[in-house]
């Protein structure tokens, strides 16, 4: 069944190193599988953190109120969900999140399988002069891209 992806955190890649992604299911309350399901989803400024004795848990992710639900039992839109993970994989995680620099973000959210997923990475901040020279980059493989194309 195909991957169907409902947003993505293009940020990320500006600020940050990715080293390793792991795929985590999301604890949703029904109304906002319904938000998600219409795109209705932001990853701006959010962030994964391991709390309470080894769990990991999203915070600051957006997922707007469904407009046709009750409002009496709509969740906060950026309340704290709680990620789903191997307990091998958070070892791994608290491990690799204790040594300076690391962090973990969430890059993409998606539907697999009919399973809200997201995509969390381990990654590093980057300086201004990487952020700098990775647009460099950018540039110089768009214009070589440009000038195959004209060939």
């Amino acid at each position: 069944m195909p991957i169907n992806i409902v947003c993505q955190n293009k940020k990320a890649f500006h600020d940050y190193f990715m080293e390793e992604t792991f795929e985590a299911g999301i604890c949703l309350a029904g109304t906002e599988v319904k938000s998600l399901r219409l795109g209705r989803a932001n990853l701006k400024d959010s962030y994964a953190k391991i709390l309470k004795g080894g769990e990991v848990y999203l915070l600051n992710t957006h997922i707007s109120p469904y407009a046709q639900a009750d409002r009496s039992t709509m969740p906060d839109p950026e309340r704290t969900r709680k990620l789903l993970l191997h307990k091998g994989e958070i070892k791994k995680l608290i491990g690799k999140t204790k040594q300076k620099g690391y962090t973990l973000i969430p890059t993409k959210i998606y539907f697999k399988d009919g399973k809200a997923k997201v995509e969390i990475a381990l990654a590093i901040g980057k300086k201004l002069f990487d952020k700098r020279e990775s647009i460099k980059k950018k540039e110089v493989s768009r214009e070589l891209a440009r000038a195959l194309k004209k060939r």
